[in-house]
Protein backbone atom coordinates (compact mmCIF):
# COMPACT_ATOMS: atom_id res chain seq x y z
CA UNK A 1 0.00 0.00 0.00
CA UNK A 2 1.17 3.24 -0.70
CA UNK A 3 1.02 6.45 1.59
CA UNK A 4 0.24 9.58 0.90
CA UNK A 5 0.67 12.49 4.25
CA UNK A 6 -1.13 15.69 4.23
CA UNK A 7 -0.12 17.98 6.50
CA UNK A 8 -2.22 21.57 6.78
CA UNK A 9 -2.77 24.84 8.47
CA UNK A 10 -6.07 26.53 8.00
CA UNK A 11 -7.41 29.21 10.39
CA UNK A 12 -10.51 29.62 9.02
CA UNK A 13 -11.26 27.00 6.84
CA UNK A 14 -10.38 27.74 3.30
CA UNK A 15 -7.41 26.04 2.96
CA UNK A 16 -8.61 23.08 5.35
CA UNK A 17 -11.45 22.39 2.02
CA UNK A 18 -8.77 22.81 0.01
CA UNK A 19 -6.71 19.90 1.84
CA UNK A 20 -9.26 17.86 2.06
CA UNK A 21 -9.87 17.81 -2.40
CA UNK A 22 -6.10 16.78 -2.17
CA UNK A 23 -7.14 14.13 -0.38
CA UNK A 24 -9.73 12.84 -2.35
CA UNK A 25 -7.69 13.09 -5.60
CA UNK A 26 -4.84 10.66 -4.17
CA UNK A 27 -7.58 8.87 -2.40
CA UNK A 28 -9.04 7.66 -5.72
CA UNK A 29 -5.93 6.64 -7.38
CA UNK A 30 -5.85 2.58 -6.40
CA UNK A 31 -3.04 0.86 -4.04
CA UNK A 32 -3.29 4.63 -2.20
CA UNK A 33 -3.80 5.11 0.98
CA UNK A 34 -4.53 8.89 2.31
CA UNK A 35 -3.72 10.39 6.19
CA UNK A 36 -4.52 13.69 6.65
CA UNK A 37 -3.13 16.03 9.28
CA UNK A 38 -3.41 19.41 10.28
CA UNK A 39 -0.29 20.71 11.75
CA UNK A 40 -0.61 20.30 14.77
CA UNK A 41 -1.03 16.54 14.18
CA UNK A 42 1.51 16.25 12.50
CA UNK A 43 3.85 17.99 15.57
CA UNK A 44 2.21 15.32 17.29
CA UNK A 45 2.60 12.31 15.25
CA UNK A 46 5.77 13.15 13.19
CA UNK A 47 7.40 9.96 13.51
CA UNK A 48 4.26 8.57 11.35
CA UNK A 49 5.64 10.34 8.44
CA UNK A 50 8.50 8.84 8.13
CA UNK A 51 6.33 5.84 6.64
CA UNK A 52 4.70 8.17 4.07
CA UNK A 53 6.02 7.99 0.21
CA UNK A 54 4.99 11.37 -0.07
CA UNK A 55 4.51 14.50 2.03
CA UNK A 56 2.03 17.28 0.79
CA UNK A 57 2.37 20.63 2.44
CA UNK A 58 -0.75 23.04 2.30
CA UNK A 59 -1.32 26.40 4.37
CA UNK A 60 -3.01 29.65 3.60
CA UNK A 61 -0.68 32.41 2.46
CA UNK A 62 -0.87 34.85 5.32
CA UNK A 63 1.21 38.67 4.38
CA UNK A 64 2.55 36.97 1.23
CA UNK A 65 4.06 34.24 3.29
CA UNK A 66 3.80 30.60 4.84
CA UNK A 67 1.31 30.37 7.42
CA UNK A 68 3.27 30.73 11.55
CA UNK A 69 0.98 27.75 11.97
CA UNK A 70 2.77 25.20 9.02
CA UNK A 71 6.37 27.13 10.22
CA UNK A 72 6.07 25.97 13.08
CA UNK A 73 5.48 22.14 11.81
CA UNK A 74 8.22 22.59 9.31
CA UNK A 75 10.45 23.73 11.99
CA UNK A 76 9.71 20.47 14.16
CA UNK A 77 10.07 18.52 11.05
CA UNK A 78 13.80 19.96 10.78
CA UNK A 79 14.70 16.97 13.15
CA UNK A 80 14.33 15.03 10.31
CA UNK A 81 16.49 17.09 8.48
CA UNK A 82 19.31 15.63 10.24
CA UNK A 83 18.92 12.26 9.31
CA UNK A 84 17.20 12.69 5.91
CA UNK A 85 14.64 10.64 7.14
CA UNK A 86 12.54 12.20 4.18
CA UNK A 87 14.79 11.94 1.56
CA UNK A 88 13.54 10.52 -1.92
CA UNK A 89 9.87 11.14 -0.40
CA UNK A 90 8.03 12.46 -3.43
CA UNK A 91 6.66 16.06 -1.92
CA UNK A 92 3.93 18.37 -3.04
CA UNK A 93 2.45 21.54 -1.47
CA UNK A 94 -0.84 23.95 -2.26
CA UNK A 95 -1.81 27.05 -0.91
CA UNK A 96 -4.81 29.71 -0.15
CA UNK A 97 -4.81 33.12 0.04
CA UNK A 98 -8.13 35.95 0.07
CA UNK A 99 -6.80 37.15 -3.35
CA UNK A 100 -5.62 35.99 -6.95
CA UNK A 101 -2.34 36.93 -6.46
CA UNK A 102 -2.10 37.64 -2.34
CA UNK A 103 1.94 36.74 -3.43
CA UNK A 104 0.69 32.86 -3.03
CA UNK A 105 4.50 32.01 -5.36
CA UNK A 106 6.20 32.93 -2.49
CA UNK A 107 4.53 30.75 -0.21
CA UNK A 108 5.17 27.81 -2.38
CA UNK A 109 8.31 28.90 -3.11
CA UNK A 110 8.81 28.70 0.20
CA UNK A 111 7.24 24.78 0.61
CA UNK A 112 9.49 23.62 -2.37
CA UNK A 113 12.84 24.85 -0.63
CA UNK A 114 11.77 22.82 2.47
CA UNK A 115 11.17 19.95 0.30
CA UNK A 116 14.62 20.34 -1.32
CA UNK A 117 16.09 20.63 2.35
CA UNK A 118 14.95 17.69 3.15
CA UNK A 119 15.79 16.02 -0.52
CA UNK A 120 12.67 14.82 -1.11
CA UNK A 121 11.61 14.71 -5.33
CA UNK A 122 8.85 17.95 -5.40
CA UNK A 123 6.06 17.66 -8.27
CA UNK A 124 4.37 20.35 -9.78
CA UNK A 125 0.60 21.05 -10.98
CA UNK A 126 1.38 20.10 -14.57
CA UNK A 127 -1.63 21.34 -15.57
CA UNK A 128 -2.30 24.24 -18.34
CA UNK A 129 -3.95 27.84 -17.10
CA UNK A 130 -7.59 27.40 -17.69
CA UNK A 131 -7.29 23.66 -18.37
CA UNK A 132 -11.28 22.83 -18.41
CA UNK A 133 -12.13 26.43 -20.27
CA UNK A 134 -9.01 27.50 -22.47
CA UNK A 135 -11.53 30.37 -23.92
CA UNK A 136 -11.48 31.74 -20.29
CA UNK A 137 -8.27 33.08 -21.62
CA UNK A 138 -10.09 35.39 -24.26
CA UNK A 139 -11.41 37.64 -21.68
CA UNK A 140 -10.36 40.44 -20.11
CA UNK A 141 -12.49 38.91 -17.18
CA UNK A 142 -10.37 35.57 -17.13
CA UNK A 143 -11.46 32.13 -16.09
CA UNK A 144 -14.44 31.89 -14.33
CA UNK A 145 -14.59 30.28 -10.70
CA UNK A 146 -15.45 26.69 -12.24
CA UNK A 147 -12.28 26.91 -14.13
CA UNK A 148 -8.80 24.31 -13.05
CA UNK A 149 -6.13 26.36 -12.65
CA UNK A 150 -7.58 29.87 -12.84
CA UNK A 151 -4.99 31.71 -11.67
CA UNK A 152 -2.24 30.27 -14.05
CA UNK A 153 0.18 28.59 -11.27
CA UNK A 154 2.18 25.56 -12.45
CA UNK A 155 4.67 25.30 -9.25
CA UNK A 156 0.85 23.66 -7.44
CA UNK A 157 -2.30 24.78 -6.75
CA UNK A 158 -3.36 28.04 -5.98
CA UNK A 159 -6.80 28.69 -4.45
CA UNK A 160 -8.54 32.17 -3.86
CA UNK A 161 -11.11 32.54 -1.51
CA UNK A 162 -11.68 36.61 -1.46
CA UNK A 163 -13.65 37.46 1.72
CA UNK A 164 -15.79 34.38 1.41
CA UNK A 165 -17.51 32.31 4.22
CA UNK A 166 -15.45 27.99 3.92
CA UNK A 167 -17.86 26.66 1.87
CA UNK A 168 -18.61 29.26 -0.61
CA UNK A 169 -14.93 29.71 -1.07
CA UNK A 170 -12.30 28.41 -2.27
CA UNK A 171 -14.98 27.87 -5.42
CA UNK A 172 -15.16 24.68 -7.49
CA UNK A 173 -12.71 25.05 -10.06
CA UNK A 174 -9.87 25.54 -7.29
CA UNK A 175 -10.99 22.77 -5.31
CA UNK A 176 -11.08 20.24 -8.55
CA UNK A 177 -7.87 21.78 -9.27
CA UNK A 178 -6.63 20.39 -5.70
CA UNK A 179 -8.43 17.14 -6.26
CA UNK A 180 -6.09 16.71 -9.99
CA UNK A 181 -3.45 17.61 -8.20
CA UNK A 182 -3.68 14.71 -4.88
CA UNK A 183 -4.20 12.46 -8.16
CA UNK A 184 -1.43 13.74 -9.92
CA UNK A 185 0.69 13.10 -7.14
CA UNK A 186 -0.59 10.01 -6.16
CA UNK A 187 0.29 8.61 -9.75
CA UNK A 188 3.77 9.81 -9.36
CA UNK A 189 4.07 8.46 -6.33
CA UNK A 190 3.03 4.62 -7.19
CA UNK A 191 5.12 5.07 -10.48
CA UNK A 192 8.24 6.14 -8.13
CA UNK A 193 7.47 2.99 -5.72
CA UNK A 194 6.39 0.67 -8.06
CA UNK A 195 7.80 1.35 -11.30
CA UNK A 196 6.71 2.91 -14.25
CA UNK A 197 4.45 -0.46 -16.15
Amino acid sequence: MIKVAIVYYSKYGHTKLQAEGVQRGAAGVDGVKVELYNADEAIERLDELDSADAIILGTATYMGNISAGLKTFMEEAAKKWFTLAWKDKIAGAFTNSSSFSGDKLNTLFGLVINAMQHGMIYVGLGMFPSANDPEGMNSVDGPGPETHNRVGSFIGPMAASFQVEPGSAPPKGDIETAELYGKRVAEITAQFVRGRQ
